[in-house]
């Protein structure tokens, strides 16, 4: 996504886990992009970490225009078998630190009174339950309800709140998930209809969408975009 908002002419602030020293490849290329008055540099950032969210996202507060939630873990677990902590670790990651993403932002927005944009990252197992990762869907349906909630109360702010909802994406969670998870790359192989999985370029495209002209009057939607996966029903 970030490389995609550079193109369209975004300066990128990109956050993570990882230390600067230890990032991608890719988002050390992004970085060296870095041209012309649009910059893109990265912050180390724990998003459960409520007081250094508000650090950086306030480190940027008069540039800040699109704030995108994309932090997130999953892990697949059978239900019965689920830990308070491998609960707890799910909430904190894909809940709260969306709620301080979110917060933080739109506190921004407001203190200086200039409208805005937040995408959150959800998914279509936050309607449709997926085998063994109970948690992990539970909060993507809660983002959603989030970032209706939301978007209700900070309209009147000019600040819009919206979800894209990803399918099977071939990076990341899933990505990881299907080199390390036989069982999830068994159930992937049956489910998805267009029999491709999602590219990373395509979840970016939506964001471009939200983030331009053509998408002013999305606020509280979420975008399912998930190849027909949610039409799968498991027996």
């Amino acid at each position: 996504m970030g490389a995609r908002l550079f193109e369209d002419g975004f300066s990128v602030t990109l956050l993570d886990l990882t230390a600067p020293s230890e990032v991608r490849e890719d988002v050390k290329a992004l970085i060296a992009l870095s041209q012309d008055g649009h910059d893109v540099c990265y912050r180390q950032v724990d998003v459960t970490n409520r007081a250094r969210v508000d650090e950086v996202i306030s480190e940027f507060e008069q540039d800040l225009f699109v704030v995108l939630a994309n932090a997130g873990i999953v892990k697949s677990q059978p239900f019965l078998d689920i830990s308070e902590t491998y609960w707890n670790q799910h909430l904190d990651a894909n809940l709260t630190g969306v709620f301080h993403t979110l917060q933080s932002a739109a506190r921004i927005f407001v203190k200086n009174k200039r409208p805005g944009q937040i995408i959150i990252t959800g998914s279509w197992v936050g309607r449709v339950p997926w085998p063994e990762i109970a948690a992990y869907s539970a909060t993507k349906a809660a983002v959603e309800m989030l970032a209706k909630s939301a978007a209700r109360e900070l309209s009147g702010h000019n600040i819009r709140v919206n979800v894209i909802a990803p399918g099977i994406v071939n990076a990341g969670l899933a990505k990881h998930q299907l080199q390390t998870e036989p069982q999830y790359a068994a159930r992937v192989a049956k489910v998805v209809p267009l029999k491709e999985l999602q590219t990373a370029e395509q979840v970016a495209d939506i964001a471009s969408f939200l983030c331009s002209t053509s998408g002013d009057y999305f606020t509280g939607s979420t975008i399912l975009a998930d190849g027909g996966a949610s039409l799968f029903q498991f027996d």
